[in-house]
């Protein structure tokens, strides 16, 4: 007997569907963004321009409604003045955020001015230092080549002249050399106390 086929499962609705991801931490919102832009690499992505930024409120340069003290305003000219009031607030701040914003923009390029002259500074020592380094050690080395040279030549010269100095015939230790150098010495000693006392 032959054993049943076992059919092929079709792809139903419920399989089709993906089970919804639950967002734990940033990663995964991160992830689910990535992957729902190469789902399709063809359509273009919106990159938002950066907000620019408020514009000057103009100067009313004709105020038709002009607050008084005059006996005769209606109720309705109170919201009028303060509706004039806090525009012209909101400018006065402006301009005072505008100033702020400026002078620290000013600062800030100043400080890295500052920070750049000093750097350019320390590396110009720093350089002039390891060329100065690098000179001496380029002065030392030739100087060893000449030393080492004229040592030698020294060297050559000095034994030359013990050859020439030196007599034939060196005297050899003996005990009357020994005594007669004793005796020297001896003298030398007499001689120098007689002095001492004539004078």
């Amino acid at each position: 007997m032959s054993a049943p086929k076992e059919k092929p499962k079709r792809k139903g609705k419920d399989d089709e569907k993906e089970k919804p991801v639950v967002v734990k931490n940033t990663a995964d919102l991160q992830r689910l963004k990535i992957e729902k832009l190469m789902k399709n690499p063809d359509k273009p992505v919106v990159i938002p321009d950066r907000p620019k930024g408020k514009n000057t409120p103009h100067v009313p340069e004709f105020v038709r409604n002009v607050m008084g003290s005059s006996a005769g305003a209606g109720s309705g000219e109170f919201h009028v003045y303060r509706h004039l009031r806090r525009k012209e607030y909101a400018r006065q701040k402006f301009i005072q955020e505008k100033a702020e914003k400026e002078t620290a923009e000013e600062e800030y390029h100043r400080k890295i001015e500052e920070n750049k002259l000093k750097a350019e500074e320390i590396t110009a020592k720093k350089r002039a230092k390891r060329m100065k380094k690098k000179k001496n050690k380029k002065a030392k080395k030739p100087k060893t080549e000449q030393k080492s040279d004229s040592e030698s030549e020294d060297d050559s010269e000095n034994e030359e002249e013990e050859e020439t100095t030196k007599p034939s015939n060196p005297p050899t230790s003996t005990p009357e050399n020994e005594t007669t150098s004793g005796s020297s010495e001896t003298v030398q000693k007499l001689e120098s106390g007689v002095s001492n006392q004539s004078e």
